[in-house]
């Protein structure tokens, strides 16, 4: 039998689709620990008015380190994809709406990826058994 595009089926590429996902958010947070922007994140943050800006900034940075690897193993999945749902609408909401809709082109920066991000984060979540975490886009079918 000839393999077909898209060769995997629907199951396998919510699989990919997830552990994507998660290796994104971990990659996202990792770079912002490893780079030093921590910091500047937090006082932008305690700008915004949140309190305990530099706080909310090392949680959110560990939350998408760890987080981000417990999405790509299958593990909490409709939780996280909550959770980093939420993170993407208040960066829509504090830095990428503000700039337009565009992320290059016309505009810099703009919303179109992060709403793309929301977008596969519930698509993700919809698939995930809703007790354990696994299901079809989790570590259940992974092998499978």
């Amino acid at each position: 039998m000839t393999p077909q595009f898209p060769f995997l089926s629907t199951d396998r590429w919510l699989v990919v689709l997830r552990v994507v996902l998660g290796l994104y958010m971990c990659a996202h947070g990792a770079t912002r620990a490893a780079v030093g922007t921590v910091d500047d994140f937090g006082v932008f943050l305690a700008g915004r008015g949140f309190p305990l800006g530099l706080a909310l900034a090392w949680g959110i940075t560990i939350t998408e380190i760890a987080g981000g690897l417990t999405l790509a193993a299958g593990r909490v999945v409709r939780p996280l994809c909550a959770v980093f749902v939420l993170q993407h609408v208040m960066g829509i909401l504090l830095v990428h709406g503000p700039r337009g809709w565009f992320t290059v082109g016309h505009q810099s920066g703009g919303a179109e990826y992060s709403v793309l991000l929301v977008v596969c984060l519930l698509v993700v979540a919809s698939a995930a058994q809703q007790t354990t975490g696994a299901g079809r886009a989790g570590a259940s079918e992974a092998g499978a």
